[in-house]
């Protein structure tokens, strides 16, 4: 059986476990990194260099890291319908322009923010960080709003993979942000990724930790 390697509470393995339960594919996920160690230890560094989660490994001993290839990959290879990959070349492009714009603004925006107000003592806590890398968050979705005011999801009208990764980046936005300006084209496209089964499931059901 397909493993993937990495605990629930990360973001970047909610991405793959989402994909995972909208393509309904058998898996074992295995508790690594966080509190559970392990990651830096030798034989999950021989999988995985980085010393990060998530980490696919198939049983031909096939591995594969960083969780938007993951993403991909598995849509490469279990969508046969075009429900996660678009089948039509300019909405693939776009599907993995938005997933490569969640690597390099999005997340860097909202994720410091997180760490800061989760994983970070009150007592030590960076405010001046919270506010400087919450402003820069509301601009990124601010951007991200005016797309959906084109579209219905990230590439086009139907959603695709390229949803997955923004939309776990939204969720934490929406949990860390709730004093936030209107939003309404990001709000309704939240309401109805964030309404599907694999969503709520994968990743709506973890809390923040």
């Amino acid at each position: 059986m397909m493993k993937i390697w990495g605990r629930n509470t990360s973001s970047n393995v909610q991405k793959v476990m989402w994909a995972v339960d909208e393509l309904g594919i058998e898996v074992e996920r295995i508790d690594v990194g966080g509190a559970f160690g392990k990651v830096k230890e030798a034989p999950y560094l021989a999988m995985n260099p980085n010393g990060l989660v998530p980490t696919l490994e198939e049983d031909d001993g096939f591995l594969l890291w960083e969780s938007n290839s993951i993403v991909r990959y598995l849509a490469g290879k279990f969508d046969k319908t075009g429900m996660l990959e678009p089948k039509d070349s300019k909405a693939r492009a776009l599907a993995n322009q938005w997933m490569d714009w969640q690597l390099s603004v999005c997340g860097p925006g909202i994720i410091p923010v997180f760490w800061q107000l989760i994983r970070t003592p009150p007592e030590k806590r960076d405010m001046a960080a919270v506010k400087s890398f919450t402003e820069k968050s509301i601009e990124n979705f601010g951007m991200l709003d005016a797309q959906l005011g084109k579209t219905q999801f990230v590439a086009g009208d139907a959603f695709s993979y390229g949803d997955i990764p923004v939309g776990v980046m939204c969720y934490r936005f929406v949990q860390l942000v709730p004093d936030r300006p209107k939003t309404p084209n990001l709000d309704r496209w939240y309401a109805a990724i964030s309404g599907r089964k694999a969503f709520k499931t994968q990743v709506g059901s973890v809390p923040l930790s």
